[in-house]
């Protein structure tokens, strides 16, 4: 049974590699042997790094057979990058714990350090939602929100001053830049124009706005949470007030590894998947904030990562929500399953702002990056059945009321007033 259960794994991998035509899924009594038991995988110090944290620590990994999975902190997304570019064999790494946007931008070669194509596999979305645009406490009596109609005002006085109002994120082209650019343009403010956009890795984000160098910040939790209890400033908006139950991190390969050691790759997939439904179970909220506190994980307070993880969330300008519709979720609402049409909204943001080109064929290179269909081979071995009907949540609604149709891209990108499409 291992051995036929291999031949479907392959037969799957070797048709979608042919292009956008699946192999239809077998179901599958369990996974064949893995070609083998090592890999580095890297994560950034963040709540959103959990899936793979806790596959390593409760065993979920090993039980997998995948004894020697070795997790690398990374100090920043662009380290990411470039130890994803060197690969596990020279000293780096095979997959991440990344921005969703990130296998795009690295498969066609626009991040590279080389300039050239780096094939990626996304097996997995990590998590939905869970992140937020915060504030420096400077601009407490402004009470900005998601609809912030005072924000071009806000914007233009800060500009006025002769200091030019600053925005961090986390990396060109990443979920952080996207939410802190469309939430501006939506607000009527050019982020290009108006707006100085700097990156800061996510755990200096904190620090930085102490030392008074941004305005406002884009990154996941736990550091709006911390900015709160240090008093430093409040959370504007939650990314999910944006747009509810949004993708954010993937988990992503190397495509050369996956196609080396399909068994293996099935097995972390699976094991993802087994950590990803354990980090959804209330129950276990409190142990998932002691093991990401950890120094070699997350080094932050339990009181920093707990909160927002069971869905209370302070604000710091009054406003407090209890079991929050927009916290973080791992599993539940198929927050795992990769929707293509999630990827095609990220490949379409970066060719809005001039990331990717507009003559980007969005649907070819999704079909080339996005690995779906090994997640449901996933999910059926794990006997979790084989996933959403489709690959499309279908259209998407955003907080101004803009919809993106993932089936008319050309469509959504007319309608923006703001791009710098060129």
């Amino acid at each position: 049974m291992a051995q036929l259960s291999r031949r479907v794994f392959v037969k799957t991998t070797m048709g979608a590699l042919a292009g956008s035509v699946f192999f239809p899924l077998i179901a599958i009594a369990a996974p064949g042997k893995p070609e083998t038991t090592n890999v580095e995988l890297g994560f950034i110090a963040l709540t959103d790094s959990a899936p793979l944290i806790i596959a390593k620590e409760k065993g979920f990994f090993s039980k997998q057979g995948m004894t020697g999975v070795e997790l690398k902190k990374q100090t920043s997304w662009a380290v990411t990058r470039d130890n994803l570019e060197l690969g596990g064999e020279r000293g780096g790494i095979d997959g991440a714990h990344i921005l969703s946007p990130m296998p795009y931008l690295l498969a066609t070669g626009k991040i590279t350090k080389s300039n050239k194509p780096l094939p990626m596999f996304i097996l997995a979305r990590l998590n939905t939602q869970g992140q937020a645009i915060s504030g420096s406490k400077e601009f407490l009596d402004e009470k900005l929100k998601v609809k912030a109609p005072n924000l071009k005002s806000t914007v233009d006085k800060k500009n006025s001053s002769g200091d030019k109002f600053k925005a961090a994120v986390t990396f060109p082209g990443g979920t952080h830049d996207l939410w802190t650019r469309y939430w501006m343009a939506a607000n009527g403010v050019d982020p290009n124009k108006q707006a100085d956009l700097v990156v800061i890795p996510p755990p200096q984000m904190v620090a930085n706005m102490q030392s008074g160098t941004m305005d406002v910040f884009c990154v996941g939790e736990p550091w709006n949470e911390r900015l709160v209890n240090k008093k430093l400033g409040y959370t504007i908006t939650q990314t999910g007030e944006i747009w509810k139950e949004h993708p954010e991190k993937a988990f992503s390969m190397r495509a050369d590894w996956v196609k080396k050691n399909p068994n293996s790759a099935l097995r972390l997939l699976m094991a993802v998947q087994q950590a990803q439904k354990w980090a959804d179970n209330p129950a276990n909220t409190k142990e998932m904030a002691e093991i990401l506190a950890e120094d070699k994980y997350v080094k932050a307070s339990v009181e920093d990562l707990l909160p927002r993880l069971q869905g209370t969330v302070d604000y710091g300008d009054g406003r407090v929500v209890k079991n929050s519709p927009y916290k973080m979720l791992f599993w539940a609402n198929n927050a795992s399953f990769p929707y293509k049409s999630h990827d095609a909204w990220f490949v379409t943001e970066n060719m809005r702002w001039d990331y990717l080109p507009k003559s980007t064929n969005i649907k070819n290179l999704v079909n080339q990056v996005n690995r779906s269909d090994l997640w449901r081979a996933a999910a059926k071995a794990n006997g979790y059945g084989n996933g959403p009907a489709g690959d499309s949540r279908g259209i998407e609604v955003f907080f101004d009321g803009v919809k993106f149709d993932p089936a008319n891209p050309a469509g959504y990108l007319k309608s923006l007033k703001i791009k710098s499409m060129k």
